[in-house]
């Protein structure tokens, strides 16, 4: 009874992989689903991007709190103001965010309409391998945007307002405030996808879990360029995206060895 019940997902296993291998579609099938799968998430963009428009100013007023909380003449009552240096701005800034942010909840969507597309060609242990990494990268990224928000925005333009010269006053342009956060937002997402990156170079075999280890020196200087290239010019930015990336890697090592393990042992 003990044979029978382990036997039985391998295969179902067997039985499943040969089924993928005879599923053979012409080219044309597969650039229609593709074509689907695109229009399905454009369509989903654009029901998002309607609220989001529609409560533009409301959502760009809380996306530049932390940095208005630090502008000259800003206290607990009363908070700075932006300026813009550009005619339409006002009116584009806006959009841009309400694109941005469509985009970014529209996300997991998006990627469950890839794993449609590209799910019926994976082997059930591919399929079993892929769809936790998937679902683990939406939260790490997201989660990387929430550090970003609620730790570093506040202390860096903190530090640039202490850092501003006395006869400087410091106004910030809405649409370069834009392009600054959104530049922040996608390094610290991409960043906490270090985990994910680790675990799919261990378990695809392209590296060890003892030669990431090895190489510990050389990876914790990188995590300082990475952050000197991706950061501003300034130390407190660097050094908050340096010290997540390490905590990362440890973390991407410790799920690397446990799969490595659980390979090992199936």
């Amino acid at each position: 009874m003990v044979e029978k019940t382990i036997a039985e997902p391998s295969q179902r296993e067997s039985e499943h992989d040969a089924a993928v291998d005879s599923n053979t579609q012409p080219l044309l099938t597969h650039l229609i689903a593709l074509r689907n799968a695109i229009i399905r998430s454009l369509v989903a963009m654009a029901i998002l991007f309607v609220p989001y428009v529609v409560f533009a100013k409301q959502l760009f007023a809380l996306i530049a709190m932390p940095l208005v909380r630090s502008l000259p003449g800003s206290s607990p009552e009363t908070v700075g103001t932006m300026i813009s240096t550009e005619v339409a701005a006002p009116f584009i800034v806006p959009l841009k965010l309400a694109f941005f942010l469509a985009l970014i909840t529209a996300m997991p969507y998006i990627l469950h309409q890839v794993w449609t597309f590209i799910s019926p060609g994976l082997y059930l242990r591919e399929k079993r391998f892929a769809l936790p990494l998937l679902f683990s990268s939406i939260l790490l990224f997201f989660g990387g945007m929430v550090f970003a928000y609620f730790l570093v925005f506040p202390l860096i333009f903190q530090f640039f307002a202490a850092s501003t010269p006395d006869n400087v006053v410091w106004m910030t342009d809405i649409n370069s405030y834009l392009s600054f956060i959104f530049k922040l937002f996608f390094a610290f997402g991409i960043v906490f996808e270090i985990p994910v990156a680790i675990v799919l170079l261990t378990a695809t075999r392209l590296t060890t879990i003892k030669t990431l280890k090895k190489g510990r020196p050389y990876i914790f200087v990188s995590c300082f360029i990475l952050g000197m290239l991706l950061t501003p010019p300034d130390v407190v930015s660097q050094v908050l995206l340096a010290i997540p990336a390490w905590i990362l890697f440890e973390l991407g090592l410790i799920l690397g060895r446990v799969l490595v393990r659980d390979s090992e042992k199936s």
